[in-house]
């Protein structure tokens, strides 16, 4: 560049450039500037302004001189906080060993300042984060009040919003919802009106957004990740959080019934997590974009996602069990779902889990073993009292009585679950759950008021592009109780139904009053015409057939 007036003139417009946020151009005029030259905290900035842009690599390569020209000039405490930026980038790149050398670094230099220094704050957030990782939640607990505690006695709005939002996510893992989703408030709340650095606010609104996906609190969750995408979309040349801001929309869009458009944002969040060199966090994205493909019948493309999320390390259950139990797969889907209930697991990964499995039992004709899974869920629901658990829950019990051949008891459960996915905005979960209705009112012959509700069913999974769930729907419609498929008569269809809900031979006798010789006839004609070899492949067929 010119001389020294030149190199001072485009400093100021890089310092400028950064504080409106205009990221991209105040990196241009930096490294123009010659980087060699820089002072610290343009270096700092640099790197901030590099990170955000998508620019990792460079962002680390600017915060490490920033880093050795502040040890060097005996500045430690600049020293710490630049080597915890560099600890907070390779941590959440996936980068744990290099992530673990800077936080050594921090530790070290952290011995020659004084007791009560502010970057005592930020070593302790960093530490957090390996405490997290190793399931010392007890540790990471201590270590997020002790940065929040820092922030609040030096007045550091980043370090406040960090340890409050940490805290409250901690809180929610122990249990503690009320209090954390408290905390989470508390910590977007005050970074939004006292101000903070890009990379916090960030760094707040998902950890906040994906606390509160884990209990289910879908308000909050729409409510910060509008924001998110405005703070997203004011800065076009933001790469940093949008991968988590597709991922976050991609979510609520699905849920909202907007398939395909999801469908783009999975995408979106994929490629981005590319871009940034965010590998590991690919492999969420992946799933849920195989779940919007199976709804939407595209099972070849669902099973794709799915095994590009296991790939990237991410399980890809109960999606793919729900996938196999579509196709009959009923061994490998009953296999994988006694694999997850044996795991000893957190209640909010029971949480998760517990829905899909349900259907996935059904369709494996496990009743028993699923009404236990639906127990489980009701009991969770009285633990995070969240409309979107209270529905899940309603929807297990429904189709968990209907399945045990008791439609009376089906009723109120699947009347609860659709007005509550009807209060969430959420059509398909609320079409399943008018279906679920249409199906117990058929089972108490109820024919006319079960139409209504089924073709109700059929409208709404039509116009969301279920194709699978409206083939479902109209086999119901066609052959409610009195067509029987496959040329059975009705007393084999009896037979098959009670088989399907996993009766024994004995059991079918006692309820059809009849003796366990004509229940051992009824299904070898059973298993003929329909051209299966077992009993599971029966279940299948009745369920595939709308029979139960």
């Amino acid at each position: 560049m010119g001389g020294p007036v030149g190199v001072v003139e485009e400093l100021a417009r890089a310092r400028a450039d950064f504080e409106r946020g205009d990221w991209s151009a105040a990196l241009t005029g930096w490294r123009v500037a010659d980087p060699a030259a820089l002072p610290p905290d343009d270096l700092d900035s640099a790197g901030a302004a590099a990170y955000l842009v998508g620019r990792r690599d460079v962002a680390l390569e600017l915060y490490g001189r920033a880093h050795a020209l502040r040890v060097e000039g005996g500045d430690l405490p600049g020293a710490v906080r630049t080597a915890f930026h560099l600890v907070m980038i390779c941590a959440t790149s996936g980068e744990q060993s290099r992530a673990a050398g800077w936080l050594a670094v921090a530790e070290r230099l952290l011995a020659d300042l004084p007791a009560d220094a502010v970057e005592r704050g930020y070593v302790a957030f960093a530490q957090m984060y390996r405490s997290l990782q190793v399931g010392d939640l007890a540790s990471a607990a201590d270590l997020a009040e002790a940065a929040w505690e820092a922030g609040r006695r030096h007045d550091e709005p980043d370090l406040v919003a960090l340890g409050a939002c940490s805290s409250g996510r901690i809180a929610i893992r122990a249990g503690r919802v009320a209090e954390g989703l408290a905390l989470l408030d508390e910590a977007m709340t005050g970074l939004l009106a006292r101000g903070g650095t890009p990379e916090v606010l960030g760094n707040v609104y998902c950890t906040a957004i994906e606390g509160c996906q884990e209990v289910r609190e879908l308000g909050r969750v729409a409510e910060w990740t509008s924001g998110l995408h405005r703070w997203c979309r004011a800065h076009p040349d933001l790469v940093a959080f949008t991968g988590q801001c597709s991922l976050h929309r991609g979510q609520l869009l699905a849920a909202h019934g907007a398939f395909r458009e999801a469908v783009g944002e999975f995408d979106s969040a994929m490629q981005r997590y590319r871009d940034i060199g965010s590998l590991a966090a690919i492999g969420q994205a992946a799933y849920e974009h195989g779940e919007v493909l199976r709804v939407l019948g595209d099972l070849d493309g669902a099973e794709a996602s799915f095994r590009r999320a296991g790939e990237y390390g991410y399980d890809p259950q109960p999606g793919l069990a729900l996938l196999w139990t579509a196709r009959g797969e009923l061994r490998a889907a009953a296999g994988a779902a006694s694999r997850l209930l044996a795991e000893a697991r957190g209640p909010l990964h029971r949480l998760r889990l517990l829905p899909g499995l349900v259907g996935v039992l059904l369709g494996c004709g496990e009743v028993d073993t699923a009404r236990a899974c639906s127990a489980e869920l009701e009991s969770l629901a009285g633990e995070f009292a969240f409309d979107a658990v209270r529905a899940d829950a309603a929807s297990a019990a429904a189709a968990v009585e209907i399945a045990a051949g008791d439609p009376t008891g089906a009723l109120p459960y699947a009347r609860k679950a659709r007005a509550l996915w009807f209060r969430l905005e959420n059509p398909y979960a609320a079409g399943l759950a008018q279906r679920d209705v249409g199906r117990a009112l058929l089972a108490l012959g109820d024919e006319s008021s079960a139409r209504v509700e089924l073709e109700a069913a059929r409208a709404l999974f039509r116009g969301l592009g279920a194709a699978a769930d409206v083939d479902a729907v109209d086999r119901l419609l066609s052959s409610p109780h009195t067509a029987r498929p496959g040329g059975l008569s009705e007393r084999e269809v009896d037979v098959l139904r009670l088989v399907a809900v996993g009766r024994s031979n004995q059991q079918i006798a006692a309820a059809l009053v009849i003796s366990e010789r004509t229940v051992a006839r009824h299904l070898s004609n059973i298993f003929t015409k329909l051209d299966v070899g077992s009993r599971t492949a029966a279940a299948a067929y009745a369920y595939e057939h709308g029979l139960v």
